[in-house]
């Protein structure tokens, strides 16, 4: 089975849990679609320099939702991770242009 197939059944059965114990609010909401999207981009970077730069903005908005949520460390680590990864496209689309 794909990976990106197990995580999909993984972050929907996750959403489904939690939405049975507790209500889920936007902010959740938020959270799963940043890291869900980190997720599916860092397993198809190696397809385009294009999702290098999605994961970059996708690691920007998981850290927007540590800091919204109040798990500042979280969100400090990812903003790191977004410019690592921000970096980490610039220097491909510069190999790729010779």
């Amino acid at each position: 089975m794909n990976p990106l197939t197990i995580f999909g059944l993984f972050a929907v059965t996750a959403m489904m849990v939690c939405w049975y114990l507790d209500p889920v609010n936007p902010l959740t909401i938020f959270g799963l679609f940043a890291v869900t999207a980190m997720m599916v981009c860092w397993y198809l970077e190696e397809r385009s320099p294009w999702f290098i730069l999605a994961f970059a903005a996708s690691c920007g908005l998981a850290s927007v939702y540590g800091f919204l949520q109040g798990a500042w460390p979280f969100g400090l680590v990812e903003c790191v991770w977004s410019a690592i990864a921000v970096h980490h496209w610039w220097v491909t689309v510069k190999k790729s242009q010779g």
